[in-house]
């Protein structure tokens, strides 16, 4: 039996509204609250959460001697239609060397790294 159930992940960030809205034009959802905490109440019943965070510093990727944290993979039909959807909305490319892999990595508008990946 499991000891716990997972409520949200949370990503620490300089604007949580900012954040959220920009990972509502990928996911789509609901941009819930104000301040220092911001929901993102996604189809499905799951929720991502922002939480400001004035002395965020953003992951290295890669960067072999320093820690990415953390990174969601997100799963699309079409690589390149969900690149310009994601480009778009104010993400940065971190990785375009090789684009026969089924998955691309890209930092959102705070730093953090995530990617597409084809399903």
């Amino acid at each position: 039996m499991a000891i716990a159930e997972l409520g949200a992940v949370v990503l620490d960030c300089p604007d949580p509204r900012a954040l959220a809205g920009f990972y509502a034009g990928i996911l789509g959802g609901t941009v819930e609250g104000e301040g220092d905490w911001v929901d993102l109440k996604l189809p499905g019943g799951r929720s991502l959460a922002f939480q400001k965070a004035p002395g965020h510093v953003p992951p290295k990727w890669p960067a072999p001697g320093d820690s990415q944290q953390f990174h969601l993979d997100l799963t699309v039909a079409d690589l390149d239609a969900a690149e310009k959807g994601v480009l778009a909305l104010g993400a940065t490319p971190l990785d375009t060397e090789d684009r026969s892999r089924t998955w691309r990595v890209y930092a959102d508008p705070a730093g953090h790294p995530f990617c597409l990946c084809a399903c």
